[in-house]
């Protein structure tokens, strides 16, 4: 039996809130959770210094964690421009920490996420937190929205790499 272990760190992208969730995926599809949490910026600070704050504070975290790759959630569609284009920057400034890092990153879309945690691509919010907080063993749901979808991201990284992906490929 092949023995592996892979640490994920899961962000989800925000200028105001970046929520980051990091755990260990190891044989048998065992789950560890490590730590959650979020990097916030304040208000007054201008757009350039926030996404420098982000950048800063996601390398310390690479650091801490030592994750294998990151688990970043897709701009998929957004009903504000404005919003659209802060979340846009926070992902470029992710990506290019990462990089900087040289970890890699896997993109997901919120549907895909809530379809590998729930069955549901469309589920609730609070399912997701509920089936976190079950399948890292955890005593409770994930309080932050931002931390929980972080390690939503990071859970999703899993199933589609590790347990759909062998299924998938076409046999020899």
């Amino acid at each position: 039996m092949t023995i592996f272990s892979q640490r994920i760190l899961g962000i989800d992208p925000g200028t105001a809130t970046i929520g980051y969730g990091a755990l260990i995926h190891s044989t048998n599809n065992d789950l560890t959770y490590l730590g959650s949490g979020t990097i916030q910026t304040p208000k007054h600070l201008v757009a350039g210094e926030r996404l420098c704050m982000i950048r800063g504070d996601l390398i310390q975290l690479i650091q801490e964690f030592n994750p294998d790759i990151l688990a970043v959630e897709a701009i998929f569609f957004f009903k504000n421009a404005k919003t659209a284009m802060a979340v846009a920057q926070a992902r470029g400034v992710i990506l290019e920490a990462a990089a900087t890092c040289s970890v890699p990153v896997a993109e997901y879309t919120p549907m895909q996420v809530k379809q590998q945690l729930t069955g549901y691509g469309k589920a609730d919010k609070r399912v997701v937190q509920e089936m976190i907080a079950s399948l890292l063993c955890l005593p409770a749901i994930i309080k932050s929205d931002d931390a929980s979808d972080a390690l939503a991201l990071a859970v999703c990284h899993t199933r589609l790499k590790y347990l759909l992906a062998p299924a998938l490929e076409p046999a020899s």
